[in-house]
C-alpha cells in the first residue's frame, strides 16, 4: 500500500499535515509544525505543549497563514527559527507576522511575533497563545506575576474552571519535575488563562488579549502588534531523575487497571428530521450497528414542523429500542405553550419517546466572560412545565452544546431525571495530534460533573469529530476541500479509520464515569457510518466508525475497568467482564504502528482477536470483521487500529 492510500483510509483524505521538526538544545527541546512549537520537553517531560502565534477571525475561526522565508539555524548549542507569516482576510486585508524563535542548552527559548498590517485587519484575537498540559500537572502549585508586579502562590484547577482562573497575568511558574521549575513569562499586552478543559482541550490556555475587551477589533494600517514569551527552565536537582510522564519508548505494557467496576453505557444514534428517512432506509437494508437508543432532535427555529413526528414514529417502528427527543425550546412565546403544542404534535402522530430533554434554544450560543448573559427563562420553570406536559416521560437537562456551557450555566437539577452535554474536539484545534489529545480531557470533565451533580444519570453525546453546531460563532465552517479545520460541519476523519479509534478511546476515558448513555454517532450523513462517494471503503459500505459504535454497543451493560497503559498518549484500553465472558479492547491513538505488551493480563493463546484497521478495513465495510487466534506472544497494532480480544 502507498503512502497516499494509507493516509486515505486512516484519516479520509490525501492531505498532509504540514512536517515537523525537531529543535533541540541540551535537555530542551521542541517541535516546529506550521510556525508554532509544540511537544515542549525537557528531560523528555513535557513542559508546555504549544507556543503559536494566533490570529482568529470574527467567529472564532483560526486563520491558517502562508509560512515564507523560513530559515532554521540547527546549532550543538541551541537553535534559532525566523519566519514571515501571511493571513487572508475578508476583503482582500492582510496581516503579516514577522517570528523569531531562539533556544540553547541552558534551559531558555524565546519567541517573538510582531504583526502589522498594510490594509487594516478585524480580528477577535491577533497574538500568543500558551497552552500548559494538563496530565501530571492539573492541581499542582503555580506561582503567577501579575501585570502590576504582585504575586499570587496559587493552584492549577484539579476540577475544571469556569471561568478565567489567572487574569491579568505577566508570568506563570510550575514544576515539570521535583527540582525543575519552568517559568513562561508573556510580554507585549495583558494575558489571561481559560481551563480549555472546558472544551475538552487537553490543556489550559494562557492567551492574549482579554476577553472583558471589545471583539472583534481592528488593527490599523501601519500599526505594530509586539509581543514576546520566553520560557527559562530552572533544573535544581542534585542528580536527573526519571518522571512516569516522561517519554517512554518500546512496547506498551497493559496491565490490569484500579478503581471500580462501572457499567458501560447504551449507546445512542443522534437522528436529525434530515436523516430521518435515511436512517430508517438504512435499518431496513440491514445496516445496524445495533446501538440500543436513538436520540432524536427537534429544532422548531431550523424550520421543524409536526410533521417530523410523523418520520420519527415511523423509524422508531423499525428500531424499538430506547429513544429520546431533544427539543432546542424556542422560548418565542409562552413557553409553556410551546411545550403543550409539541406534545400534542407528538399524540397525534403516536410518536412516544422514552425520554425528553429540553434545552432553551438561546443556550446553545455561548456566554463568553464579560458578557451579558442572553434574555431566557429561569430553567426551574422551564423543567417545571416540562414535567407537567411529560409526565410519563424521563426528563432531562443540561445544553445541547458542550461542557463550557453547562459549566458556565449550571443547571437546576432538583426535577431531573439526567443530565446531558456534548463535546467536540475541534473547537480551538483539528489536527490529528490535537483531537486525539482531547481524549486527555474527558475524565476531567466527567469528574467535574460528577462533582456538581453527584450520582444523577449523566449522558453524553451527541460527541462528533465534525461540529453540529458552533456556540461560538453564527456558522460552523463549511469544508468542501475536505481539510482539518476547526469548527467544520464536515471532517474527513469521520470517514477513515481515524474516527473509530477516536470513538474507542472516547468510550475507554469515559467508563469511570458510569455513563447512562453515550452517543458518539449519527447512522446516515455527514456524521454518520455510512459511506457515501469517494471516500476509503465503497460508497453505501460501513465506514470503520461503523464496526467501533458496534463493538461498544455490544458491549452495553457490560461492567468495565480500564487497563493501565504505560504509554497512555498512545494506546488505551479496557476490559469488560458479562458472566463468564471477557472482552478487551485496545487502540491505537497515534499514526503509527504500536506493539502490545499484553502478558500481565492472562490471556489464553487462542482466544479470539479482532483487528479494525487500513488492511481489515476494506473487507469489513460489506461485512463483519473476522476472527483469529490471538496466539503468544507481543501483538502489533497498525496506525488507529482497534483491537477486540474474547475470552
Amino acid at each position: 500500500m502507498t503512502d497516499t492510500a494509507l493516509a486515505f483510509r486512516l484519516t479520509g483524505t490525501v492531505r498532509t499535515e504540514p512536517d515537523s521538526r525537531v529543535l533541540a538544545a541540551g535537555g530542551l527541546s521542541a517541535e516546529l509544525s506550521g510556525g508554532a512549537l509544540r511537544n515542549i520537553r525537557f528531560d523528555g517531560v513535557e513542559v508546555l505543549r504549544a507556543v503559536s502565534f494566533l490570529v482568529r477571525d470574527r467567529d472564532w475561526g483560526t486563520c491558517d497563514p502562508d509560512i515564507e522565508d523560513l530559515v532554521v539555524n540547527q546549532r550543538a548549542d541551541g537553535f534559532t527559527v525566523t519566519y514571515r507569516a501571511l493571513c487572508h482576510g475578508p476583503h482582500e486585508t492582510r496581516l503579516g507576522i514577522h517570528a523569531r524563535i531562539e533556544g540553547d542548552a541552558q534551559g531558555r527559548l524565546g519567541f517573538s511575533g510582531t504583526a502589522s498590517s498594510g490594509t487594516g485587519f478585524e480580528t477577535n484575537r491577533c497574538g500568543f497563545c500558551v497552552l500548559h498540559p494538563i496530565v501530571g500537572v492539573a492541581g499542582t502549585p503555580v506561582r503567577v506575576e501579575h501585570v502590576d508586579g504582585t504575586i499570587e502562590a496559587t493552584v492549577l484547577p484539579d476540577l475544571i474552571e469556569p471561568w478565567q482562573p489567572f487574569k491579568e497575568m505577566r508570568a506563570i511558574t510550575h514544576h515539570a519535575l521535583p527540582g525543575v521549575s519552568v517559568e513562561c513569562r508573556m510580554e507585549g499586552d495583558t494575558f489571561e488563562m481559560e481551563d480549555q478543559r472546558n472544551w475538552s482541550d487537553a490543556s489550559y490556555k494562557t492567551y492574549v488579549r482579554p476577553l472583558a475587551l471589545p471583539w472583534p477589533y481592528r488593527i490599523e494600517a501601519g500599526v505594530d502588534v509586539v509581543q514576546k514569551i520566553t520560557l527559562q527552565i530552572v533544573d535544581e536537582r542534585p542528580r536527573r531523575t526519571g518522571s512516569p510522564f516522561a517519554l517512554s519508548a518500546g512496547p506498551a505494557r497493559l496491565t490490569p487497571g484500579q478503581g471500580p467496576a462501572k457499567p458501560l453505557p447504551p449507546i445512542g444514534l443522534i437522528v436529525t428530521p434530515e436523516e430521518a428517512a435515511a436512517t430508517r432506509a438504512m435499518l431496513m437494508a440491514g445496516l445496524d450497528p445495533k446501538a440500543q437508543a436513538l436520540l432524536f432532535h427537534v429544532d422548531p427555529l431550523a424550520g421543524h414542523d409536526d410533521s417530523v413526528f410523523d418520520a420519527f414514529v415511523a423509524l422508531t417502528a423499525q428500531h424499538p429500542g430506547l429513544s429520546t427527543l431533544e427539543i432546542a425550546l424556542p422560548c418565542g412565546e409562552p413557553f409553556a405553550d410551546e411545550l403543550r403544542a409539541m406534545a400534542a404534535a407528538m399524540d397525534r402522530a403516536g410518536f412516544a419517546p422514552d425520554a425528553v430533554m429540553v434545552s432553551p434554544a438561546v443556550d446553545r450560543q455561548s456566554t463568553p466572560p464579560g458578557s451579558a448573559w442572553p434574555a431566557c427563562p429561569p430553567l426551574e420553570d422551564i423543567y417545571t412545565a416540562a414535567r407537567t406536559v411529560f409526565p410519563s416521560q424521563m426528563l432531562g437537562g443540561g445544553m445541547l452544546s458542550y461542557f463550557t456551557e453547562l459549566n458556565r450555566k449550571r443547571v437546576p437539577a432538583a426535577t431531573l431525571d439526567f443530565i446531558s452535554h456534548c463535546t467536540n474536539p475541534i473547537v480551538h484545534a483539528a489536527d490529528d495530534r490535537s483531537v486525539m489529545q482531547t481524549l486527555e480531557a474527558l475524565p476531567f470533565i466527567t469528574r467535574s460533573v460528577r462533582a456538581i451533580y453527584g450520582d444523577r444519570r449523566y449522558r453524553i453525546g451527541p460527541s462528533t469529530i465534525p461540529m453540529r453546531q458552533n456556540p461560538y460563532g453564527s456558522r460552523t465552517m463549511d469544508n468542501p476541500d475536505g481539510s482539518r479545520i476547526p469548527m467544520a460541519n464536515r471532517d474527513p476523519r469521520q470517514n477513515g479509520l481515524f474516527a473509530a479509534a477516536y470513538a474507542i478511546g472516547y468510550a475507554i476515558s469515559v467508563a469511570p464515569a458510569g455513563l447512562d448513555q453515550l452517543t458518539l454517532s449519527a447512522l446516515t450523513g455527514s456524521f454518520g457510518l455510512i459511506a457515501g462517494a469517494n471516500e476509503p471503503v465503497p460508497e453505501g459500505g460501513r465506514r470503520p466508525l461503523f464496526h467501533a459504535v458496534a463493538m461498544l454497543a455490544g458491549l452495553a451493560g457490560a461492567e468495565a475497568t480500564t487497563i493501565a497503559s504505560n504509554r497512555p498518549d498512545a494506546v488505551l484500553a479496557m476490559c469488560a467482564h458479562r458472566r463468564d465472558d471477557r472482552t478487551i479492547l485496545a487502540v491505537n491513538l497515534t499514526p503509527l504502528p504500536q506493539t502490545l505488551d499484553l502478558s500481565a493480563l492472562g490471556i489464553a493463546s487462542d482466544a479470539s482477536a479482532f483487528r479494525l484497521d487500513a488492511e481489515t478495513m476494506i473487507d469489513a465495510a460489506v461485512g463483519p470483521l473476522k476472527g483469529e487466534q490471538l496466539g503468544t506472544g507481543d501483538v502489533r497494532l497498525g496506525a488507529y487500529g482497534v483491537l477486540r480480544i474474547d475470552g
